[in-house]
Order: structure tokens, then sequence, then C-alpha cells
């Protein structure tokens, strides 16, 4: 889309930052934030982040515009709107989950293959987490091989985004996540499920090769995991999408485009973000990657419902994913340590299942210690 651009627009030259993980990406972020230089004429910013760019808004331009009034839901835009109407950030798109699996390791286990039987095989329109695990007994009982799912802490963050509140108190700011009942409760209950996990991290290198090696069976995956997936285990056959997700629906991830003041180009910066978050490119975006389009306009056309991929036994991914953004019912509110908080979460759970050099409750004792650090 940058090369369209290009060639719309020829008086004007994109070079595209690229970071190979979003950690350091985010590090870059930060660095540059506090130095006060460093920072391109457009910011991609993942939306754990955004509450660090609402915390500095004095260093981010206004990109309020007739143009793109209407384009976003409420509660898509709100993320990116300070308390006095200025908005701070253009959605790219968003991240509702459905339940990707291999039909051909599902039929070696003995399960349904066909993906309306396996939403209902989850649990239907009324799937909880129970029910998830109990399929992942059923697999494993089978005994072909392969993991069910690819990792824990997955597991649980998808699980987690599904509440309103559960790392900080949006009333005062405070960290919670050490005596929530409902995240320790997701924690006990992957930690003592992690018999079904395939005891690697997400993003890994291990990670990357097991889509080529039969690791695992299922991935809980937010539309934009969907060309993750395709990326990783092209060539391999069997993969498909199922309209299902347990708890209901949830968002997870999603990006926005910014604007520093650090910017020599700004308005020339806010034209690129306005055009590449329009409409008609996030459904190209959509065909390509998988990621969902943020934009009301784009979740309503009839192109995105007619939407299949090939890839995935031609899923009609369009309406599967339209389906699962309608689900989605709460939104979590993310203070200015959530992605600290977070990490150091994930971090307790990959000690557990990944590294397997502590147990639940140790492990749990030390993301305890570490909240502490963080006030």
């Amino acid at each position: 889309m940058i090369d369209e651009y290009q060639k719309l627009h020829p008086e004007i030259t994109v070079k595209h930052n690229r970071f190979a993980t979003s950690d350091e990406a985010k590090e870059q972020f930060q660095t540059s934030l506090g130095a006060g230089s460093g920072l391109a004429d457009v910011v991609g910013v993942d939306n754990s982040w955004m509450p660090q760019v609402m915390q500095n808004s004095e260093n981010f331009f206004d990109l309020s515009s007739s143009n793109v009034e209407g384009r976003w839901n409420d509660w898509n835009e709100k993320i990116a709107t300070t308390y006095d109407g200025k908005l701070l950030g253009y959605a790219t798109d968003i991240g509702p989950q459905s339940i990707a699996y291999r039909a051909d390791l599902f039929k070696a286990a003995g399960l349904p293959t066909d993906r309306e039987e396996v939403a209902e095989l989850f649990g239907g329109k009324d799937a909880t987490w129970d029910d998830f695990f109990k399929v992942g007994e059923k697999f494993k009982a089978a005994g072909t091989g392969p993991a069910f799912y690819d990792d824990s802490s997955s597991v649980a963050t998808s699980w987690g985004d599904q509440y309103r509140v559960l790392w900080e108190d949006p009333d005062n700011g405070d960290i919670i996540a050490g005596n929530n009942k409902d995240l320790r409760n997701i924690y006990d209950t992957v930690t003592s499920q992690d018999d079904l996990s395939a005891h690697i991290a997400r993003w890994s290198q291990d990670w990357v090769d097991a889509f080529q090696k039969d690791k695992f069976a299922v991935m809980p995956a937010p539309s934009w995991m969907l060309g993750v997936i395709k990326g990783n285990a092209a060539g391999v056959t069997g993969w498909d999408v199922a309209n299902v997700f347990p708890g209901g629906g949830v968002n997870s991830g999603g990006s926005y485009l910014t604007v520093p003041k650090q910017s020599q180009h700004p308005e020339e910066a806010k034209a690129l973000a306005d055009w590449l978050t329009a409409p008609e490119q996030q459904l190209k975006a959509f065909k390509a990657t998988g990621n969902f389009p943020s934009q009301v306009q784009a979740q309503k056309s009839d192109e995105l419902q007619q939407v299949t991929d090939p890839f995935f036994n031609n899923a009609p991914v369009g309406k599967i994913l339209t389906d699962r953004a309608a689900a989605v019912n709460e939104i979590p509110y993310k203070g200015e340590n959530y992605f600290a908080i977070t990490t150091a979460f994930n971090n307790a759970i990959k000690r557990v299942s990944v590294d397997r050099t502590h147990s639940a409750q140790e492990s749990w004792d030390m993301f305890e210690t570490e909240l502490k650090t963080l006030g």
C-alpha cells in the first residue's frame, strides 16, 4: 500500500521502518519519546502502548478531522481520544478471535473436522472455557502425538481479554492484578491444564518451527494471527477456522497510527495515516494478512462478507470474523502499567509451561513480587 501511495503522490517518499519484534519497536518508541527525537513521522502504536501516548498527549498531534468522523467503532476511537477530545491515533485494525484448528489432526484424533461441527464441539454460541479444555482432554486422550494448543500464556491472555477490569483499577490506577480473583482463576486453570500445551512460547523460533512439525492442533487466533499462521505453515494443509470462541466474543490486539510532534512533515504524515486507515485500504489489508478492519464502513461491506481464504480450506473468514467482532462485549481497561504487568504475567506462565523451572505457586509468588516494583 505504501508503494501505491507513492505512485498516487510522486512528490512523497515513504521510508518504512520495521522491527523484528513488538518489544523492540516499543523500546525504540519509549527511548525516542523520552529523548525528544528519533521518532518517525508516522508511528505505529500497538493498542497496549496507547496509555503511554495518552499520558504524553502533548507530544502528539491531534488528528481530528471531518474526513474521519464516524470511521471507527466508538470503543475503538475512545482508546485513542484524550479527555478533552483530541484524537491521537487512527485505528488500523482490531483483533476479533476465533478458533483456528488443524482439521487433519482432529480427524486423526477421532474428532469432527467440519468447521460448523467443530464450532458445536466447542460449545457453539454458549461455548465456555470449560468446554475448551474438555475438547483438549478428548484430543489428548486419543494419543496421536501433537499437543492440543500452542502456548499456555496465549490462552490465558485471550481469556483475560474478556474482562474489563483485570490488571489495574480504572478509578485510581492502582495495580490490582495480584489480588484479582478472576486473574488468579485464569492462571490456576491454565497452569493446571498445562499438559494440553506444546510448551513453547509464541514468537520464539521453536514456535515458528512447530507449524511445520505438527506440534499442535489448535490456536486461539485473533484475526491478524491468520496471516501469521499462513506464513509459518506455508505448504502445510489442514488448517481451518471455526466460528466460535470460549466465553463469547473477545478482541485481542489492534494498532494505531500516530503523528508525533517530532515530525518535520506533520501534514504529509497525517495524510498518509488517513489514507492507510481508510476503509478501502483496510479491506486490501484484510485480504492480504487477515488484519480485520477497524472501520465501520469496511465491516459492513458486502465485499468483506464474501472474503474466503483458500489456505484455511476456503473458510468464509470475512463472515466468521464479522460474527466474532459482533460478539465482543467487554473491552479491557489498559492503564499505564498494562504492558509491564501483562509481560510479567506471561513470564510467570512461561516459567511453569515453557522453561519448567518453577511450580505454579512459586512462579505466582514471583509475579506478585514483580508487581510491587511497578507501584
